[in-house]
């Protein structure tokens, strides 16, 4: 009965939240169905095992939630976002749309801007490119999701993403873990998003088929959409519904000060991982009132948190003043962590009540004895939970959570190293996340005007079937030669 419990759970939250049911309840009552077919203590599980579990996740990452979603709606109120897109645009021309828009989300990404703010300050810029290189509208969720969701989210070295910090305090690793594994994944996903899109333009052109309809994207529908709104955050980290809230600048920077504040994310993030925190003195982190911690627990954190404070600074001292209103824009990238930060610790504590029970013994075994070693494990345990959940945060720290001092001590016996499991499950989480009922897809689709039917297989070949073949090579050469 309570390996049927945690199917029947499982199966409810994913069932409930595609039809766009809240997070914060699904979580806690899903989890309550599985102890109860197990006789568990309810009450126990939800006070002292879900909360408790939640309240962890939020201890560790809220930081990089609020910092994020800030540095996010600074860059777009700003007019920052904007005016790369437009000199990305200039550069390449629309002779070179589909590069164009692939390359500024993956420049804005990686710099550190939230994934939904590049999806609503870029469709409308894709839609003006494609339009005017005939190149149809149902392409353009495919290439903002190749360079907004897949190599600068989990491949790249140093990638500020939420999903690349969630390993961390779990195999002592920094955001810049397997740096060649990662640019090498990279490139496999880039290079066969590119190739599709690419392929798939050119047998629209020899169909004569054009952009299509010529209505204007609905990023606005979209940012007030609740169903948009429900799944968006349990996906990713800034809650779409803070779009709207502050006003835009109405003149943009000039590309360097524009820029300068992602170079500083990547810059801060580098030095604070190799040269500041390993000097640091942090044997105090041992003392029970500091938690009885680590540096190799929290210094990842520390380095994302603080690249993206530093950088926050930056932009504030660079373009501040072109803000409208500095305190509406704060106000709203700091509500915009809210939601996200709570839907995704409540998924953790959903995790954690599974973990707990009896039966996820045999769940465990099964997916240990997964054939192909601790690599291979790894990555379709973070594969399976992050499909299932329809988040990649929630269902790598859902498989962490469980699994991760296991997979610590099967590294330890087969010499693997941690840096190489913290790139294999970032990786694997941020593949078959994008199922047709993520939060990023559905939010995606909603802002390019398209619909899952006319645009989901592009999707599927960019977003998830690069990142496979880039997890395969990854699993492959570190099974072979090791991390690097």
């Amino acid at each position: 009965m309570g390996l049927a419990g945690i199917l029947v759970g499982l199966g409810l939250l994913s069932w409930l939240a595609f039809r766009g049911w809240s997070i914060l309840l699904l979580a806690p009552a899903a989890a309550l169905v599985a102890a109860a077919f197990a006789g568990e203590p309810l009450l126990a599980h939800w006070t002292q095992t879900f909360m408790a579990s939640a309240a962890q996740f939020l201890a560790q990452f809220f930081p990089l939630f609020l910092m994020g979603a800030l540095f996010g709606k600074l860059m777009e109120d700003t007019g920052s976002v904007a005016a790369i897109a437009q000199w990305m645009t200039e550069r390449l021309g629309e002779e070179r749309a589909v590069l164009a828009v692939v390359l500024a989300g993956a420049l804005v990404t990686y710099g550190g801007v939230s994934l939904f703010v590049a999806f609503f300050v870029l469709a409308p810029m894709a839609e003006a490119l494609f339009r005017a290189a005939a190149i149809p509208r149902r392409l353009m969720p495919a290439a903002l999701a190749l360079g907004t969701s897949t190599f600068t989210m989990s491949a790249l070295p140093g990638t500020p993403a939420i999903q690349n910090a969630i390993p961390m305090p779990f195999f002592g690793t920094t955001p810049f873990a397997a740096p060649g594994l990662g640019t090498i994944a990279a490139a496999i996903m880039l290079g066969f998003g590119l190739w599709w899109l690419a392929r798939a333009s050119a047998a629209a052109r020899r169909r004569g088929e054009g952009f299509g309809d010529v209505a204007a994207t609905t990023v606005d529908a979209a940012a007030d959409d609740l169903l948009v709104r429900e799944r968006a955050t349990t996906a990713q980290a800034f809650d779409p519904a803070e779009i709207h809230h502050a006003e835009t600048s109405a003149e943009q920077p000039g590309i360097l000060p524009a820029a300068l504040p992602l170079v500083v994310v990547i810059g801060v993030n580098l030095v604070m991982s190799f040269a500041v925190l390993p000097r640091i003195d942090t044997a105090f982190l041992a003392e029970p009132r500091w938690g009885a911690t680590s540096l190799s627990a929290v210094g990842g954190v520390w380095s994302v948190a603080t690249a993206l404070a530093a950088a926050i600074v930056v932009l504030l001292l660079l373009n501040g003043r072109r803000l409208p209103s500095l305190r509406q824009s704060m106000d709203a990238g700091a509500n915009a962590s809210v939601l996200p930060a709570l839907s995704v610790a409540s998924l953790v504590g959903f995790g954690a009540v599974v973990a707990a029970l009896p039966a996820f013994a045999a769940v465990r075994d099964w997916v240990l004895g997964i054939g192909g070693g601790p690599l291979v494990s790894l990555a379709i345990a973070t594969n399976v939970l992050s499909a299932l959940t329809g988040s990649a945060s929630g269902g790598l720290t859902i498989a962490l959570d469980a699994l991760g001092p296991t997979y610590m001590r099967l590294a330890a016996e087969h010499g693997i190293d941690p840096a190489l499991m913290h790139r294999v499950a970032v990786i694997g989480a941020g593949t078959l996340d994008s199922l047709p009922h993520n939060g990023a897809v559905v939010t995606l689709l909603a802002v390019c005007g398209s619909t899952h039917a006319k645009s989901y297989l592009d999707i599927v070949m960019a977003g998830i079937v690069g990142a496979l073949l880039a997890l395969v090579v990854v699993i492959a050469l570190g099974s072979l030669i090791g991390s690097f």
